[in-house]
Formats: C-alpha cells, sequence, structure tokens
C-alpha cells in the first residue's frame, strides 16, 4: 500500500492551504500528554470531522460540554441578578422606575472589537465583584467600613487572579462547576424576589410604589434635556447584561454536538434573560422606596442599599453575597471564553507573540499562557480606576459597543455579500429582516454608549469609552499595517493531514467508535 503523503503548515504551499479541505482523511492529533497519533477523519466526532477536514485544525480540547452544562455556561455570561444588581444606577439616574423598567422591554425587540470587548467585560465584571464583596463587608459594619477605590482596585486584583486559577483547570472541572450554575441562579432571583415582594410593607418602613409609579414615573438627575432622550440612557444596563451572548461560540471545540447545542444554549439563554432581567428589574422597582436615597448610597450600590432597606442586615449581606457568587461564575465563563478567543486568534497569528499563547498545559490540555495574559490585561484595564473612577466606567460602555460591532461586522458582510451557508440552526427566511434590525439596532444603541450619562459634561464625568475604542482601533490598524498583513491570508492549518489515501481504519469501525461515544455522552448528560 502506497505510504500516506504527511504534511504541516510548514510543507503547504498557499494554494495548498485554501485547498486543504479537499482530500483530507487523516490527521494527526497532539494529545495533552504531549504523544502523537494519527486518526481516521472517519473515526472523529462530527463536530472534529468538520474542524478538522473543513477548517483545517487540529481537534485540541476535549468535548465535555452537554445540553445543561452549555445552556448554563450561556445563562452565566449575563450573571442576570448580579449584573443588574451593579448596573441599575445608569437608568434610575437617567429616568427613575420607568427608564429600567421600559428600556428592559424594548431591548428585546431589538476581531478586535470582539477581544477588546471580552477584556472590558471581564475586567468591568471584576470590578463589579470587588465592589458587591466590599458593600456586603459595609453593611455588615453597619456601614462603618466605607471601602475607597484602592481597596477596590486591590480586591478586584486578587479576584482576576482567582479567575485565573480556575481557569487553568482542565475541561473537565469547568464543566462540572458550569453545569448546576444555572439552577443556583434561578433560585436566588426567585427567593430573593419573592422575599423583597413579601417584606416591603408598610409596617417595615418600606412601603411598594404603585403599578403606576413602576411604568410611568420619570426620574431624570442627569443633567439631560428633554427627558426622553435622558430615558434612553436606561439601555446601558440592560445591553451590559444582555451582551457578550456569543461567549457560547468560543467553547464549541468542548461542547459535544456544538452545531446544534451551541445554538440552542444562546438562543435559551438569551430569552431567559430577557424575560428573567425584566421580571426582576420590575420587582426591584416596586420595592425600592426613594430613588435619590438608594442613588446617594454609601456604599455606592442601589440594589445592595435596596437589599437592605427591605430585608434588613441579614438579609441585605446574603442576597448582596448571592450576587458577588454570580457575578464572579460570570467572570470563571467569560474568562474561559476569553482565554479560548486568544487562543484562536493567536491560532490565526492574528496577535502579536502568537506563538506563545498556543501553548496547551499538557497536565489540564487548557491555554495556560493566553488565560494568564488574559489576567494582566484585566487587571491593568482597571488600574485605571486608581486614577480615575469616571474612567473605569467607560469600561462598561465599551464591553457592550466592542462586542455588538463585532458581531454586526460579519452580519453586514452577510446582507451586503450573500456569502453564507446555513448551518443545521438557522432563522430561516426571517433571517435577512433579523440581520438588518440587529444592525440598525446596534448602530442606535452606540450612539447612545459613548455620550456622556451625566451634562454638563467635564473631564471628570465623560465617558471614556469613545477613548478605549479609538485605541483598539488604532492600534489594529498600526499591527496590521506593520505586521499582520504580511503573513495573514486567512484561517491556517496547524495538524499535520494524511491526503489521497484511505485512513487507517475502516468508516465501519469509524461509525462504531462514533455511535459509542454519542452513547457515552447521553449517559453522562443523564
Amino acid at each position: 500500500m502506497a505510504e500516506p503523503r504527511k504534511h504541516s503548515v510548514a510543507d503547504l504551499s498557499p494554494e495548498q492551504l485554501h485547498r486543504r479541505k479537499e482530500g483530507v482523511t487523516n490527521v494527526r492529533i497532539h494529545d495533552a500528554k504531549g504523544r502523537t497519533k494519527s486518526v481516521a477523519v472517519e473515526d472523529l466526532t462530527e463536530a472534529d470531522k468538520a474542524l478538522a477536514a473543513e477548517f483545517g485544525y487540529t481537534p485540541v480540547f476535549k468535548r465535555e460540554f452537554g445540553y445543561l452544562a452549555a445552556f448554563s455556561f450561556a445563562v452565566s455570561i449575563s450573571g442576570t441578578f448580579s449584573t443588574i444588581a451593579t448596573t441599575l444606577i445608569y437608568p434610575l439616574e437617567a429616568g427613575g422606575s420607568a427608564s429600567a423598567v421600559w428600556c428592559w422591554l424594548i431591548s428585546g425587540s431589538g476581531c478586535w472589537l470582539n477581544l477588546l470587548g471580552q477584556v472590558a467585560g471581564v475586567a468591568s465584571s471584576e470590578w463589579g465583584a470587588a465592589a458587591l464583596l466590599l458593600a456586603a463587608i459595609s453593611i455588615g459594619t453597619d456601614f462603618n467600613y466605607q471601602p475607597t477605590t484602592g481597596q477596590t482596585v486591590a480586591v478586584m486584583a486578587g479576584l482576576t487572579v482567582l479567575t485565573g486559577l480556575v481557569n487553568s483547570l482542565s475541561t473537565y472541572w469547568m464543566e462540572k462547576m458550569t453545569k448546576n450554575y444555572v439552577i443556583f441562579h434561578v433560585l436566588v432571583i426567585i427567593t430573593c424576589s419573592i422575599a423583597l415582594l413579601a417584606l416591603a410593607q408598610p409596617s417595615n418602613g418600606t412601603p411598594k410604589h404603585t403599578a403606576k409609579y413602576v411604568f410611568t414615573d420619570i426620574h431624570n438627575v442627569s443633567g439631560w434635556t428633554p427627558n426622553g432622550w435622558s430615558f434612553l440612557f436606561g439601555f446601558l444596563s440592560v445591553s451590559w447584561t444582555m451582551t457578550d451572548y456569543d461567549a457560547t461560540a468560543h467553547i464549541t471545540e468542548e461542547i459535544i454536538e456544538p452545531e446544534i447545542k451551541a445554538p440552542w444554549a444562546i438562543s435559551m439563554a438569551m430569552l431567559f434573560t430577557y424575560v428573567v432581567g425584566w421580571l426582576f428589574t420590575i420587582v426591584l422597582c416596586f420595592v425600592m422606596g426613594d430613588v435619590d436615597e438608594i442613588l446617594g448610597s454609601r456604599i455606592a450600590q442601589p440594589v445592595a442599599q435596596i437589599f437592605f432597606n427591605v430585608l434588613g442586615k441579614a438579609g441585605g449581606i446574603v442576597f448582596t453575597l448571592c450576587a458577588f457568587f454570580i457575578i464572579k461564575f460570570v467572570t470563571f465563563t467569560a474568562m474561559q471564553a476569553l482565554g479560548r478567543t486568544v487562543f484562536a486568534f493567536s491560532r490565526d497569528r492574528l496577535v502579536p507573540f502568537s506563538n506563545i499563547w498556543t501553548k496547551i498545559l499538557p497536565m489540564t490540555g487548557t491555554p495556560i499562557l493566553a488565560v494568564w495574559i488574559c489576567v494582566f490585561w484585566c487587571i491593568a484595564i482597571n488600574l485605571i480606576g486608581l486614577g480615575s473612577y469616571t474612567a473605569i466606567l467607560g469600561v462598561f460602555n465599551v464591553t457592550a459597543i466592542a462586542l455588538d460591532w463585532s458581531y454586526c461586522i460579519p452580519i453586514f458582510c452577510k446582507i451586503m455579500f450573500g456569502k453564507f451557508q446555513p448551518g443545521p440552526w438557522h432563522l430561516g427566511k426571517f433571517g435577512w429582516w433579523i440581520n438588518v434590525w440587529a444592525c440598525i439596532w446596534t448602530l442606535f444603541v452606540s450612539i447612545i454608549f459613548v455620550m456622556p450619562v451625566v451634562m454638563p459634561a467635564t473631564a471628570a464625568n465623560m465617558n471614556y469609552a469613545i477613548v478605549y475604542l479609538a485605541g483598539i482601533l488604532g492600534f489594529s490598524t498600526l499591527y496590521w499595517y506593520v505586521q499582520g498583513r504580511k503573513f495573514y491570508t486567512g484561517p491556517l492549518i496547524e495538524a499535520e493531514v494524511d491526503m489521497g489515501v484511505e485512513g487507517e481504519r475502516s468508516s465501519e469501525e469509524g461509525m462504531q467508535r462514533e455511535k459509542k461515544l454519542a452513547e457515552e455522552n447521553r449517559q453522562q448528560e443523564v
């Protein structure tokens, strides 16, 4: 029998690289222990077949995530309970209860940028986690302890390192931690809502607002006029909560049957976040009491102040800590997605020193250096807070802008050029209209996100999101002209492949193995 022809990236010409998916029958895979073996494409799962034969990538990560774990991962990215807790201040300042409630409802009908958005998302979540933890401590001391910006930054750095350590674990342990998160999250939201509605009584000094107040009251302390324009800043809270929803796509190499489970998880998680987030916001608006009082809270956390006012010291501490635990899980999963994004970009040589960030730790099978460079940059961004607290608030805003723009670029290209091959999960005949609306909506909210949230605007209160955006766009453009365009011609093969010769095992044997793997996966999910 003829000797199979083995090729690596260095052996293939540019034309062969672009024809890489033709005739691939075997893939040489390097496992977590550094061993190399030749595996027939027919012996791989369907997802790994596509990865190897169509895109030319070596399957690197172990597929551990099933339906529940993938859905839980997607839900955890939004962290509805905690992200509302850390961002409700925006709609309350801009338009009061009506802005908080209606911006949620309206929103539901509505490569470097993605990297910036993810880094900013993790960084802002770590800052929010530090703020919630210190708020719980402040409540525990009867507000005698007031955290400083320096203390917040120090706690944030420690929490970010913890996130890096968790993401240094194997996919197996990440799946186990992720799987039951959604159950905890749902239980917290339900118990907190019931407790708030039950204990918000005149006898406790915390009477509920009327439905008319909740849905129609405009309370504008932002300085913007008219009220209708100020009202729109309520979208800041919603968009920060309902963003980074593509994070599940970044771990598709770790999901079983990703072509179905990944888009299903994203769709269901967005529906969950939209409905539950809106209902929980309504609950908070019913029980929040005087808006000026909670906006003037000494701990600078309006929702934590609501917990304390309605539920007392013990209840305030418990649910503020619940919000802290939930947002920490947001950072765990967001960092997992961010690390995989850096790994994927490096695999295609899209970032500086890309050969470093693709290193896999044999013990865990994770891109360890990609994770820790992300930890470094998340801490570095938040150090801005030492100089200006206002500047760090721009990180919250740039998260939604950068991520939404990164989503709309391929959507816009699909609309303009029509080069799109639908997979097993797609929008059918409604897809084109939804794509158009996505681009229009993103353009609309982007205008809001770069505007100052209070007026008159000064250096001390301006929105610095536009500065972050300009910086990353400028750097990426410079990097492209200086180095990127010299070698980047599209996604590259990194695996060695055997071309033109039948694989080492028969197709029947491959089918048997795939059936066995599918059965094992079903048993794991049960």
